[in-house]
């Protein structure tokens, strides 16, 4: 029977190959390890080996904004931020708690800062919203809330000259502030006048709620001035904070000075250093002489105007007393009572001749019409030769800076 054992020779081949490829699976790490595992009763060691590999944990993200969680009275002029050191910020929602209001911001490349570019409101409730992502892609969200400068901390300021005013060469600029100031250095530094020919000026405090600025010399005719008022933000002093950024512009006429000679009772009216008119006056008797000095033409003109004697302190029977006087064309010069006006009737005669007036320059309907309708706020008044040099009006009587050197001026 030779061909029967012939025939069973490669069937036994076949089952020694099975049994040494299993021995060999079951005796290699790795994949085939595994492989020839599967076929056996799962153990404690099998299953630690078959489970999947974990993630270690981000690092934690530290989040910093400012203003903290509850300020109250910030400062709307100052930006909000979020910032993180690790991960990055997805996104911040900045807006007004009661409205929903939102305001602009800008998250840097980095990621890593967002900060706000639009100012806040005052007196008003925010909420801030900021996502952040950790190392692994994990959101997370922190709100805060904080409020701005509340109403009674609110501080405003007015000018004078107004905006686009047309005014004359010796026209200071007056500013006028709503709460005391404290910080003059910083106000001043918010507040920025430029002239064409690049006059650097000075302010000087007549109290801690008005200050001036004028330059050394006069502004250039025909020109304007640029005044660049940043106060928005700006601490006064005392949590009084600025509520307004502006600028103004300010435009200045011809240069017209008059001369006013109390001793030869003339005036010299001069247009841009050229001799306009010449007008023969009245000015102040040897009891109320005339102020002598600068005086600045005010921005109060009255074509008819009653003067009473009594707002200068004068009684019946006075000789001096003249009851209320009406007159025309009066142009004011001081806040205590000088003006430029048509001279009463009774004093027509004596212009150029005697001084009879209570100060004021009395000119006839020529010299009195002529200044009334050409001579701006801010044209310039020099009284010289009335036997009192010294008696010059006070600064804030008016506009009377112009007494005041300019060095010393400067300083104060």
């Amino acid at each position: 029977m030779p061909e029967l054992d012939t025939a069973r020779k490669p069937r036994r081949a076949w089952k020694i190959a099975v049994v040494a490829a299993v021995s060999l699976a079951i005796g290699v790490g790795g994949v085939g390890a595994a492989t020839a595992n599967s076929w056996l009763p799962e153990g404690p060691a099998t299953a630690q080996r078959a489970a999947a590999p974990t993630t270690p944990p981000a690092a934690p993200v530290e989040l910093a904004v400012t203003p903290t969680a509850d300020t109250k009275g910030y400062n709307p002029a100052v930006p909000v931020v979020a910032e993180v050191q690790t991960g990055t910020i997805h996104s911040a929602i900045l807006k007004e708690t009661d409205t929903g209001a939102t305001t602009d911001g800008e998250l840097f490349l980095s990621g890593r800062k967002w900060i706000s570019t639009s100012p806040l409101a005052f007196n008003t409730g925010y909420t801030f919203s900021v996502t952040t992502i950790d190392g692994n892609g994990n959101l997370a969200t922190q709100a805060s809330t904080f409020t701005t400068v509340p109403e009674a901390n609110e501080a405003d300021m007015w000018m004078y000259p107004a905006d686009t005013s047309t005014v004359g060469v010796a026209q200071p600029l007056e500013f006028h502030f709503s709460e005391p100031v404290a910080n003059k250095a910083t106000v001043e530094k918010a507040i920025t006048v430029t002239s064409a020919t690049g006059q650097k000026g000075s302010f000087h405090w007549y109290s801690d709620t008005m200050a001036r600025y004028r330059a050394a010399d006069y502004w250039p005719a025909n020109t304007a001035l640029k005044v660049d008022i940043k106060l928005f933000g700006v601490d006064y002093g005392n949590g009084m904070i600025g509520n307004f950024n502006k600028t103004n512009t300010i435009n200045i006429g011809d240069k017209v000075v008059m001369e006013a000679d109390a001793t030869a009772k003339v005036v010299n009216i001069f247009v841009n250093d050229q001799l306009a008119k010449t007008f023969l006056a009245s000015m102040g008797d040897e009891r109320f002489p005339s102020a002598a000095g600068y005086l600045v033409l005010t921005a109060d003109k009255q074509r008819h105007a009653t003067f009473d004697a009594a707002t200068i302190g004068l009684k019946p029977g006075d000789p001096a007393y003249y009851g209320k006087l009406k007159v025309e064309y009066a142009t004011r010069l001081a806040n205590s009572g000088i003006f430029i006006h048509l001279a009463a009737p009774v004093a027509i005669p004596y212009l150029g001749k005697v001084n009879l007036s209570h100060g004021c320059i009395g000119l006839d309907r020529e010299g009195a019409s002529w200044v009334f309708n050409n001579m701006l706020p801010g044209d310039l008044v020099h009284t010289v030769r009335t036997g009192h040099p010294t008696n010059t009006i006070a600064p804030t009587d008016g506009f009377g800076d112009w007494n005041i050197p300019f060095a010393q001026y400067a300083n104060k």
